[in-house]
């Protein structure tokens, strides 16, 4: 990265912070809204699993009263199969994943396009913007934009045949619709050295969608559930954030933990930590 991605100035205030359901995964929904806008949260991300047995729009509202916003829903994607029947039902699901959205007032879907191991990645890929392209017709309808999130290659078998920054460009540029852009997760593309040139070839088509933060633990335990809290780890988060935003984004920065550890503590205490971590590591 060059000097244009020096450290970022110090945040003072909690007015960008947002946090997605899973990170306090213990929680129901109902007590995650009540308590993170308690905490003087500005944002959630909500997770669809936290939506089961639930209405939408009742949650959708829930949240607007505490005066929340709602960022974004979390997640379509799993695209690719084996089978023609996978894909149907994949493409089904993100259209119930759209309507889910529209119905809580999120304006965004994230992405985590799929792998299918036993096929190629360049096949899934494929496959990952055919099941975009079919949905994109929802999503205009809905008026809800879709986030590429490229996770980490280590999940290249299983989670996503989209791993790098540059290949979520790519697939950006190949559908070529103003509702498709890129949700950046900084424990998926924090090692990458054609990150800032990436990041910017995004902004300058209005593709930066989101942003996501936590840190990579060293070592780690878990290659899933064993994201650290801000600070913990090695990643330079204010280097990151400096990146996004001189790049023009503006948006939320969206607390993401997956966290075994965290999840079996007090998450009263742990929605404390994560926002002194924000303040004092992002």
């Amino acid at each position: 990265m060059t000097e244009t991605a020096d450290a970022a100035e110090p945040l003072s205030d909690l007015s960008r912070l947002c946090i997605h359901t899973i990170t306090t995964k213990p929680w129901p929904i109902e007590e995650a809204i009540e308590k993170y806008a308690a905490a003087g949260v500005a944002g959630i991300t909500v997770w669809r699993d936290a939506l089961k047995d639930r209405d939408a729009a009742d949650i959708g509202e829930t949240i607007r009263n505490t005066g929340l916003k709602t960022v974004s829903l979390c997640r379509g994607g799993f695209f690719p199969a084996r089978t023609e029947r996978e894909r149907r039902f994949a493409i089904d699901d993100n259209r119930l994943a759209i309507e889910q959205a529209a119905s809580i007032g999120a304006p965004l879907v994230v992405l985590v396009c799929g792998a299918a191991p036993g096929q190629s990645l360049e096949v899934s890929r494929g496959q990952i913007l055919d099941g975009i392209a079919a949905v994109l017709p929802d999503a205009e309808a809905a008026g809800v934009k879709l986030a590429i999130e490229p996770l980490h290659p280590m999940y290249a078998a299983e989670r996503s045949a989209i791993n790098t920054m540059a290949q979520a460009n790519a697939a950006c540029e190949a559908l070529n619709h103003p509702l498709v852009g890129i949700a950046v997760d900084v424990y998926h593309v924090w090692w990458d050295d054609q990150l800032e040139t990436q990041v910017r070839r995004a902004a300058d088509r209005d593709r930066l969608f989101a942003f996501h933060v936590c840190d990579w633990l060293s070592p780690t335990t878990d290659l899933l559930n064993d994201r650290g809290l801000m600070g913990e780890g090695v990643i330079d988060l204010p280097r990151l954030r400096r990146l996004v935003e001189s790049a023009g984004f503006r948006g939320f920065h969206e607390v993401e933990i997956f966290s075994e550890r965290w999840w079996a503590m007090d998450q009263d205490h742990f929605l404390k930590q994560i926002a002194a971590a924000y303040l004092r590591h992002c």
